[in-house]
């Protein structure tokens, strides 16, 4: 028995929230927007602040070790 070809049913539903619905573009715009010379340099700067306070921080040993070592001098 072969398949009969009927219209398919459309939902009610997709057809009133269809107005809802935006359309995507398919592109996407990476574009980076462009600084003067003296915001890269403030942003530079900001950047290597940052980084050398994450250093320090990151190898710091904990309170416990640190008061240790301290009494120890004593």
């Amino acid at each position: 028995m072969a398949r009969k070809k009927k219209e398919k049913k459309v939902s009610l539903k997709k057809l009133r929230y269809s107005k809802f619905k935006k359309e995507k573009s398919s592109q996407i715009d990476f574009s980076y927007p462009e600084y003067d010379n003296e915001f890269t340099k403030e942003l530079r700067n900001d950047e290597e602040k940052v980084g050398k306070s994450l250093f320090r921080l990151k190898n710091q040993p904990p309170k416990e070790v640190v008061a240790r070592k301290a009494k120890s001098k004593r």
